[in-house]
């Protein structure tokens, strides 16, 4: 029943805009799940899922990463009841483990400038301000063309995580950052950062690709730096340059303000700001009253 089941529900990824990575990981989830599973997929209970958390544990995953796994088991079954009429209840329904929900982490200032001191690339120096000072995500990167920025406006739109467009500006150092790259490159190629040796050369660097050349510049500086952090930093910056809440929402494409509303908990020199500035009024009104 699977390797049918998984066709369809690949399909369907496609029609509701799925990314490429995000197919593909999900797939490679519920073949890992298939593998184990002693029972057909009719038969799973909550039961089976339980103990597939289980097998996930004693396999040293991350509590981040099961979730992954129960969250991509949840939507599959939903599929086979709702797109493909099977009769079953959901197993992964109510089962759940607790999350720890540590705070977006950002590179301090002095981190930014040792990390990009190192790039010197002019590709990869593009890519990685592209993050920094628009806050894509890597996968967003991955899948950028050359003819998707538009110059002239310093703007594009893009389609980013579940197939959501949102507008996209270009500082003036990301400009010319980009502006150099595309001078030196001489691929006529659709994609935007392409890979510059190998066997693989000239074809669109791959999400992990990106990854590997920021383990690799976070190596060289010393910074303990992700390509994610560079958009969690980005984040931060707006908040402490008094940018509005909603603006960042927008900037980075969050669906719910409460996602956002996570940088005010790290953004301490805002936080710092907005206390003396409110404390002053407050003394100030207290004296003018007499309390003092």
């Amino acid at each position: 029943m699977a390797p049918t089941e998984l066709i369809g529900y690949r399909r369907s990824l496609k029609r509701k805009n799925y990314s490429n990575h995000t197919i593909k990981n999900y797939l490679n989830i519920l073949q890992h799940f298939f593998a184990w599973v002693p029972v057909t997929l009719l038969e799973v209970t909550r039961r089976e899922i339980g103990a597939y958390v289980d097998h996930l544990w004693r396999q040293g995953r991350k509590p981040k990463t099961i979730t992954c796994h129960l969250q991509t088991l949840r939507l599959f079954f939903d599929y086979l009841i709702e797109e493909e009429g099977v009769n079953l209840i959901n197993p992964v329904i109510r089962v759940s483990i607790r999350l720890p929900k540590p705070l977006p982490r950002h590179l301090k200032d002095n981190q930014v400038g040792r990390l990009f001191t190192g790039i010197t690339d002019l590709r990869d120096r593009a890519m990685f301000l592209l993050m920094l000072r628009c806050g894509l995500r890597v996968e967003e990167v991955a899948r950028l063309t050359v003819d998707a920025i538009e110059y002239p406006r310093k703007l594009w739109v893009l389609n980013g995580k579940g197939g959501k467009d949102r507008i996209v500006y270009l500082s003036e150092d990301v400009r010319s950052a980009l502006e150099l790259y595309l001078q030196k490159r001489s691929s006529k190629a659709k994609g935007l950062f392409l890979v510059q040796k190998g066997p693989e050369t000239g074809k669109p660097l791959s999400v992990r690709g990106i990854q590997k050349r920021m383990e690799s510049y976070a190596r060289k500086s010393r910074v303990k730096v992700s390509c994610h952090q560079l958009r969690h930093t980005m984040a931060t910056q707006l908040l402490n340059a008094d940018a509005g809440l909603s603006t960042i929402q927008d900037l980075l494409g969050h669906g719910q303000i409460t996602t956002t509303l996570r940088y005010c908990r790290v953004s301490n020199l805002k936080v710092q700001r907005d206390y003396y500035q409110a404390m002053q009024v407050v003394m100030e009104k207290n004296q003018a009253l007499g309390y003092d």
